[in-house]
């Protein structure tokens, strides 16, 4: 049994919270949009990393970082990208290997949305953990940790963080 810490969308921003949620995780899975090296520096001192880039990432990080990735672990298929979709709108350009790899796991980021469901055309489980920067849309910052064994995920977890808007001061304008 290994216990699997999931996150997306950091955009260079990671906090003592995430790493406390995080601590116990044999590995982290990052699902894009990591925005500096140091994110993957602070994260690999807990745990294995296993990351993809996103669409905001650039230099080191898109080098260091693969656009998919495509792993076995504790016997169960995994898929990870950035800009993967969700189920019944999944990115056309991943369906064909959706349909060849058949994960039993999918984690998508990208769209700052956590959503957790499982997907009948594929058998398989999504995760999007929505997103733990500072930047976009969300108002609360998500990550996911889950327990996977043999033939089955469980004891899925969601961490969530309220997202403090700075709010310039009058000095500031």
């Amino acid at each position: 049994m290994l216990k699997i810490g999931i996150v997306s969308d950091t955009h260079s921003y990671v906090d003592d919270k995430l790493l406390k949620f995080f601590e116990s995780c044999d590995e982290i899975w990052h699902a894009g949009d990591i925005g500096d090296q140091g994110v993957m520096d602070t994260l690999s001192q807990i745990a294995k990393i296993r990351a993809v880039h996103g669409n905001i990432d650039s230099g080191t990080v898109k080098q260091s970082h693969p656009l998919i990735q495509n792993f076995e672990i504790e016997g169960m298929k995994i898929f990870i990208t950035h800009i993967g979709g969700y189920p019944s709108k999944y990115n056309p350009q991943f369906i064909p290997l959706i349909d060849s790899i058949r994960p039993n796991l999918m984690v998508a980021g990208h769209s700052h949305i956590l959503k957790v469901q499982h997907d009948a055309r594929f058998d398989m489980l999504y995760i999007n953990p929505g997103a733990y920067g500072m930047s976009g849309f969300h108002n609360v910052r998500t990550a996911i940790r889950l327990k996977i064994e043999p033939q089955r995920f469980f004891d899925l977890e969601v961490f969530e963080t309220a997202k403090k808007h700075h709010i310039p001061t009058k000095e500031m304008m």
